[in-house]
């Protein structure tokens, strides 16, 4: 199945850009191929890879994710974590027979 991403008008202008910018490296001259050989039947291939298709556009023209916060750690995680570390330390330094002897 192919479709012509670059000479379309069934998109709008942004989501054309948006698709062309993320499916760049799938472009051949512009023409954007999905193939499926799953199936026996040449009509469920052919619905597969219409299925594909759409996915795959909806995918490439979906907006960008916004981007993340930065958030603090509270304290009381990283106090926790802290002592958590410092017992598994203290676990381990007595298991190496030092002071046994």
């Amino acid at each position: 199945l192919r479709f012509d991403l670059a000479n379309t008008d069934a998109l709008p202008p942004v989501w054309k850009e948006r698709a062309l910018e993320r499916l760049a490296n799938r472009l051949v001259g512009g023409v954007v191929s999905v193939r499926a050989s799953e199936h026996r039947s040449q009509w469920r291939n052919r619905e597969m890879a219409a299925t594909r298709l759409a996915s795959l556009l909806a995918e490439a023209t979906a907006p960008p994710p916004r981007p993340r916060r930065a958030t603090k750690i509270p304290r009381g995680i990283n106090e926790r974590r802290l002592r958590e570390k410092k017992q598994r330390s203290q676990t381990k330094r007595g298991r190496s027979g030092e002071g046994w002897g």
